[in-house]
């Protein structure tokens, strides 16, 4: 047996069950769970309201994880759970496709890993579909969350000229700062803005970006429309670009995910989060839209 959290009920968090232990199938391996974080795509899909459709319950909630295989090799790994039939990493043992596994350097940090994922992931993507960092003023929308912290590092690294972060409490600014950006000013202008957030923050971030510049929104948190202007756009021939993940393939996502553990090992790339229990799934579930928490077996 195994122990599970378990989502019965869409709309209801989970709650931690025993489970007879998976068995692999042709084409999956099994990976003994160490760390597996609550995402915002957790948290979605398990809502019922997502754009996959509700999801058949019960199931085991977890679209990533950091673990074990058999041998011993640390591994990153991804499920469909939410958005298709089937269970994912938010127990002590599951059973994923080969193709979804993706093998750690020895030497980085499982729980480390775990908490920057895909939403690093994400940040390295976004830059890379904007152009790129390198010789350019950034400004970072929501910096002061997963996906924003990685941006600033990720930008800093890639050779950005200057990170300007945007986030809604002076907390999260100091934490930005904290990693290398500076707070934006009413003077402020940017070449690349990564737009977690969309809604007005966007709107307002297109009226700084430099002619020609580019805007890429990954996500949605400040509202699903934004004010945008055609007089903008135009006036300075901006581009707006939508970025997701789910366009890479497993062998892109796979050389995404090196690069942020390569990062994380060397000690370039971290982020804030909160460690807790897999039995306390409930409680980490209930407090996981304001900050990360990444749930240890």
């Amino acid at each position: 047996m195994i122990s599970a959290a378990v989502l019965r009920e869409c709309g209801r968090p989970p709650v931690l069950e025993q489970r007879p232990a998976p068995l692999p199938a042709d084409g999956s391996v099994l990976v003994d769970v160490v760390a597996a974080p609550i995402t915002p795509l957790d948290l979605l899909c398990a809502s019922g309201t997502s754009y996959f459709g509700a999801p058949a319950t019960p199931y085991v909630p977890g679209v990533q994880g950091v673990g074990h295989l058999g041998d011993g090799t640390p591994v990153w790994f991804a499920t469909s759970a939410g958005m298709r039939p089937g269970d994912g990493s938010m127990a002590s043992v599951v059973a994923v496709a080969s193709g979804d596994v993706v093998p750690l350097p020895p030497d980085a940090p499982p729980v480390l890993v775990a908490a920057l994922g895909l939403s690093a992931v994400a940040a390295l993507g976004a830059l890379e579909a904007g152009g790129g960092p390198a010789g350019r003023d950034v400004m970072v929308l929501g910096a002061g969350g997963v996906v924003g912290q990685a941006t600033i590092q990720l930008a800093l690294l890639g050779g950005a000229r200057r990170v300007i972060a945007v986030a809604r409490s002076e907390a999260a600014l100091r934490r930005a700062e904290s990693l290398g950006a500076t707070a934006v000013t009413s003077t402020d202008r940017a070449d690349l803005v990564v737009d977690p957030v969309f809604g007005e923050p966007a709107a307002a971030a297109l009226r700084v970006l430099r002619p020609g510049g580019t805007l890429v929104n990954l996500g949605s948190s400040a509202g699903p429309t934004a004010p945008i202007d055609s007089a903008t756009l135009r006036g300075g021939s901006l581009r707006i670009v939508g970025y997701t993940n789910n366009a890479l393939s497993p062998a892109q996502r796979a050389t995404m995910i090196g690069e942020v553990a390569a990062h994380a090992a060397a000690g370039r790339l971290t982020v804030t989060y909160e460690t807790l229990p897999l039995a306390e799934v409930a409680d980490a579930w209930a407090a996981a839209s304001t900050a990360r928490k990444v749930l240890t077996c």
